[in-house]
């Protein structure tokens, strides 16, 4: 077929009149081969809910299972490429070819959201919407933005935050920085795959209310504000139908409420039909064909069960978006990663969303000289490795890494100090952690590296710590009071040890740069400035799911099947803590610095059209240091949660300055801050009454309120 024969390939006409143009010009089996991947039929993932996750052997094992072909083969008679997809929430992971190209590993995603920082947050996706280009992938299957409703979910790793609006901030800037490279971003997991255990049967009930305050809001911020070109759909059932074929939530919400123009992929093997998933609003099933095939598409077609217009419904819709990124003109040509350059820029995020917990006495920052003799002690992955988080699809073949020892004698020696490092490696089952306590006795400043590597497929089955983590440090602890706990997590953690720590840093599972970042912070290169994404529980007592077995892990209604009901309503996170009096181990929002921050002039203006907050932040320390102002909004309206969370703004200060900060919030943004869900209205809408505003530095920061009525 000649170019003149190709009307789709005239770039006068809009990208939806292309894809029309082409899908015109298609024979069935034509389209049928392209709407699902093309590898060959198999299910990996059917066992993973039966592994482990503390079975570090099983876990990567069925990684590498799940290193595949992630295609749509090409047409090239039409003139359709091979259209390829990675994963890569944090990272570029597992893409088109087998093994996967190795990439830039980032830092987890839960640490975007520490940051408090959207630039960052673009920055991050800017690394990884370059990385997909130059691997010469056409899609990235990313940014992920459920929430973190349970504390051991296996993939709050690569979600950002408790808070939907933390995460749509995030999720929107991730997406527009990926598809600023003509990249496809695809927002997942829609909708509440919220947790992993048993996700392939699992049904979710939530109220009308819960789901579109908490729930989909991210999903809504990154559809309306970023533009994002494709969704993918979850494996759970949500209100009694799977994710692929719940035309509610595809249609309604997606389509209709929302003026989505973007396509629709499953996950993978999560389509569980033909006719029913693309009648719904499913428009592309991978990795393979197993439902969407020849024969299942053609038998449909013959019995009416699926009209043909569906079926180019859904071409028409992946195509808009890749003629959108000229995706049909691009030629295969991958080039190689700058991975000096990207590792810097991994270097400097990584560690501006540390978060600084605890700093009793100050031992941080060290000195690069009195620091004397140091030792790094842990379990290798912690201790030893550059701490590679995210098991599972999302996992990241690293170009290079910089272990713990190597990375923090790079930075004393780019000070000029005089300090040394050692390392100590405790076994798993501890059986050498008396050495281990009778070399930290040896040593001048301690650096306990200790943490959790979380994995899609499987939830974590407690909140402490893996392999008695949390008893090594304790008897580290009591070794050295010169100590600092390093922690490396994918999630919050419970830590029974924390009253005997005086010095505590998150620095979440960082990827390549471990050792630098890790050295920047401590050494006070970089002054940590991140806030707790998600509140940190003193137990395991204080979440949602205690003495809930219907919240998690569901019961069993006599169908076969766990339903997890998400009772707790809007009380989840932070809100639950608030509203049930309970005081965390620390709360969200919260997070230290190397100085100190003093809050003041705090001004606010509110009505139904919005708030406007102005403030003065005055570094009251000896170094320059970032504070986030965080504006919260107690709603006038039953059942609503103590505090929402509407704006934020992060601002750099020297030492012995004051910055003016303004935050405005409108109350007509995609995040709804002034409104409530009305279930009769099908509207969110603003209620009467007396609203409260909250100005501070945390989620508990209740040292500056105002109210205004509506």
């Amino acid at each position: 077929m000649t170019e003149s024969q190709r009307p789709w390939m005239d770039d006068n006409l809009s990208d939806r009149e292309r894809a029309e143009k082409l899908v015109e010009n298609m024979t069935l089996e034509q389209k049928i081969a392209q709407l699902h991947g093309g590898m060959e039929t198999i299910n990996i993932y059917a066992a993973s809910n039966e592994i482990d996750p503390e079975d570090e052997d099983a876990m990567e094992q069925l990684a590498m299972q799940i290193q595949i072909e992630r295609h749509v083969p090409e047409i090239p008679e039409l003139g359709i490429p091979r259209f390829r997809i990675t994963n890569g929430p944090v990272g570029v992971g597992m893409g088109d070819g087998t093994p996967s190209p190795p990439a830039t590993a980032l830092p987890m995603t839960i640490g975007v959201a520490a940051s408090f920082d959207p630039e960052l947050a673009f920055k991050y996706g800017d690394i990884i919407g370059r990385e997909t280009d130059d691997l010469g992938q056409h899609v990235l299957e990313g940014p992920g933005v459920c929430l973190h409703r349970t504390v051991t979910a296996g993939r709050n790793f690569e979600y950002f935050s408790e808070d939907p609006y933390l995460s749509g901030v995030m999720g929107i800037e991730v997406t527009k920085a990926i598809q600023a490279h003509d990249i496809i971003a695809m927002a997942k997991h829609y909708a509440v795959n919220d947790q992993e255990f048993e996700r392939f049967r699992t049904n979710v009930e939530v109220d009308e209310q819960t789901l579109r305050e908490m729930y989909l809001l991210p999903f809504e911020m990154v559809v309306k504000d970023g533009q994002v070109a494709a969704i993918m759909s979850a494996y759970n059932r949500v209100r009694g139908d799977y994710a692929t074929e719940n035309r509610y939530l595809l249609n309604d919400v997606l389509r209709g409420d929302w003026g989505f123009e973007g396509y629709v992929q499953s996950d993978f093997w999560s389509t569980r039909s033909a006719a029913a998933s693309l009648n719904a609003g499913l428009d592309h099933e991978m990795p393979d064909a197993k439902w969407l095939n020849e024969d299942n598409v053609k038998a449909a077609l013959e019995d009416t069960s699926l009209e043909i217009e569906l079926v180019d419904r859904a071409l028409v819709r992946r195509y808009t978006q890749m003629f959108r990124f000229n995706q049909f003109d691009r030629e295969y040509a991958p080039r190689e990663i700058d991975a000096a350059g990207n590792g810097a820029i991994s270097r400097e995020i990584g560690a501006d969303m540390a978060v600084l917990l605890k700093n009793d006495k100050n031992i941080l920052p060290l000195d690069p000289n009195s620091a004397g003799k140091i030792l790094i002690v842990g379990q290798e992955k912690f201790a030893k490795y550059a701490c590679q988080g995210g098991g599972g699809s999302s996992k990241v073949d690293p170009l290079y890494t910089v272990d713990p020892e190597p990375g923090l004698r790079d930075v004393i020696a780019d000070l000029g100090g005089s300090a040394t490092v050692e390392s100590f490696i405790v076994e798993r089952d501890l059986s050498n952690l008396e050495g281990a306590v009778e070399a930290a006795k040896g040593a001048d400043t301690v650096l306990i590296m200790a943490g959790l590597i979380a994995t899609e497929g499987a939830d974590m089955p407690t909140m402490l710590m893996p392999q008695k983590q949390s008893d090594m440090i304790a008897e580290l602890l009591k070794a050295n009071d010169n100590s600092v706990v390093v922690l490396k997590s994918s999630a919050p953690l419970v830590m029974p040890w924390i009253d005997d720590a005086a010095t505590v840093l998150e620095v979440w599972n960082q990827g390549a740069e471990d050792g630098h970042v890790v050295g920047d912070l401590v050494f006070g290169s970089v002054n940590p400035s991140g806030k707790v994404p998600t509140t940190y529980p003193k137990t395991e007592a204080d979440w949602i799911g205690h003495d809930h077995p219907e919240r998690y892990p569901g019961v069993n209604l006599g169908e076969g099947y766990n339903t997890i009901t998400y009772s707790e309503g809007l009380e989840m996170g932070y809100r639950w803590f608030q509203a049930n009096d309970v005081t965390p181990a620390f709360p969200f929002g919260y997070g230290l610095s190397y100085t100190s921050f003093e809050l003041s002039d705090v001004s606010v203006a509110g009505s139904a059209a919005g708030v406007k907050v102005s403030a003065t932040v005055k570094n009251t320390g000896d170094v320059a240091g970032a504070e986030v102002v965080q504006v919260y909004l107690g709603i006038p309206s039953e059942g609503q949660p103590p505090k929402r969370l509407v704006g934020f703004a992060k601002v750099q200060v020297e030492p012995g300055s004051s910055a003016a900060v303004e935050i405005n919030i409108d109350a007509d943004a995609t995040h709804h801050p002034l409104s409530v869900w009305d279930v009769a209205a099908r509207d969110f809408v603003v209620p009467s009454g007396e609203f409260t505003v909250y100005v501070g530095t945390s989620s508990d920061d209740d040292s500056h309120v105002e109210k205004f009525t509506v």
